[in-house]
């Protein structure tokens, strides 16, 4: 690693730790010529996915978009921006463990779409409006009445009562 400071190729390791979530390695160094002391983090690399979207052209993966398109569909509702991370974390890590370094459009969506509906139903319905293209008001309903009917079976299995 280089010096920061004087450009030397010479450092020594004074300390190593992971970090907090787990995914990068936090090192203090020291220069061996003028004695600085730097920081630097080592992390995975990870092939770029490819995302192949629906006419067929292809795209670089990029958590950025996914959060955007996230964050619209949170906007107003009570979604944090922690949670709105914790959901393009996994998703990100879901996608490079299913489908390596090709994911079409559709997988990221429906992966989005599980994520949001256990979050917030509101957020859910707003992705699947734009997600699923849909072009009226009925299409709305019926993607409503698809999830009560979908939460209904869940309560009536888990014994849990509906939230007023």
């Amino acid at each position: 690693m280089r010096c920061p400071k004087c450009g030397s190729l010479e450092d020594k390791v004074v300390e190593s730790r992971t970090s907090g979530d787990g995914v990068s390695i936090r090192r203090r160094r020291e220069c061996l010529h003028c004695h600085t002391r730097f920081t630097t983090y080592e992390t995975i690399f990870h092939e770029r996915m490819r995302v192949k979207k629906r006419g067929g052209e292809y795209e670089d993966f990029d958590p950025r978009k996914l959060r955007e398109g996230i964050e619209k569909a949170c906007e107003k509702r009570p979604v944090s921006s922690e949670q709105i991370d914790n959901i393009v974390e996994q998703v990100t890590t879901e996608l490079e463990n299913e489908f390596g370094r090709e994911v079409t459009s559709l997988q990221i969506g429906e992966k989005v779409m599980r994520h949001l509906r256990r979050l917030d139903e509101v957020a859910y319905v707003r992705f699947a409006s734009v997600y699923r293209q849909f072009h009226d008001a009925e299409q709305f309903v019926e993607e409503i009445r698809r999830m009560m009917r979908s939460s209904n079976r869940t309560r009536r299995r888990t014994g849990r009562k509906r939230r007023s």
